[in-house]
């Protein structure tokens, strides 16, 4: 993983209100109120706050070093970056308080972008493991039938799928547990459109079973179809809470904070 550095802080939307509840004004699933994190002194994630409600797919957008993928490490409580200021809270739990095991437990999983798909184990056995410890969730036997081609190719060796396959693999393994919130980072990397269309479909099947999710990911106009909601992030800081659809049909926004 690249380490995000992050210098500056970023022009505004005008009249955007970085601290205001723009999930509407039901109550939030998963809810982050000014949370800073560094990477040793490093100040990374520079007082993020956003709400998204359960069942909810939340795009977390930006350019390249904007702090996306430092914002879902900072959600799965991992060691790096270390939070220092805010809060960060899970259906009425404190995730700031926790450790990434807890967080686990509590329901986050994070995919991160390199999948760590095990090598040695067959894909099965790869979900096994997800599984030794409780919480369960999904069955094998239900991850099969949203994964057809797991179930083919269980016995095979899980590094040795394709791209999409290791993917759709990384996935159900986090869906081996009994998770609330799936943190994708980069799912859509290096996959062919079509493959990118089967994952975006399989993770509104994962949305209509309750299942909240914010995905990361450079290919934003994909990222943007899939999603309910957007965030947009600057140099650490959000720039632009709102519907996907907003930034689809703003250019201009667009342009300035996705370069697309």
């Amino acid at each position: 993983m690249t380490t995000e550095t992050v210098t500056n802080q970023p022009d505004t939307t005008p009249g955007f209100d970085p601290n205001a509840n723009h999930a509407s004004t039901h109550p939030a699933f998963l809810s982050l109120w000014d949370v800073q994190a560094y990477y040793g002194e490093s100040y990374i994630v520079q007082g993020v706050s956003f709400n998204i409600h359960e069942g909810e797919i939340l795009a977390l957008l930006g350019r390249n070093g904007a702090g996306k993928t430092s914002t879902l490490r900072t959600i799965a409580r991992l060691d790096n970056p270390e939070i220092r200021h805010g809060e960060i809270w899970l259906d009425h739990k404190p995730l700031h308080e926790m450790k990434s095991h807890q967080a686990a437990a509590a329901g986050i999983a994070l995919v991160p972008e390199d999948r760590r798909i095990i090598p040695g184990l067959t894909v099965e056995e790869n979900l096994q493991l997800a599984q030794i410890a409780p919480p369960k969730g999904w069955s094998l036997e239900r991850i099969y039938e949203l994964f057809p081609r797991l179930g083919e190719r269980r016995k095979q060796e899980g590094v040795t799928l394709s791209g999409g396959e290791q993917q759709m693999l990384a996935i159900a393994r986090a869906l081996a547990r009994d998770i609330k919130v799936l943190l994708l980072d980069e799912p859509y990397e290096g996959l062919a459109p079509v493959i990118v269309q089967e994952i975006a479909k399989t993770l509104k099947i994962i949305r209509d079973q309750g299942i909240t999710t914010i995905i990361v990911e450079q290919n934003a106009v994909a990222a943007l179809k899939l999603a309910d909601r957007a965030v947009i992030l600057d140099t650490g800081t959000v720039v632009f809470d709102g519907d996907a659809k907003e930034v689809l049909e703003d250019e201009e926004l667009r342009a300035k904070y996705l370069a697309i």
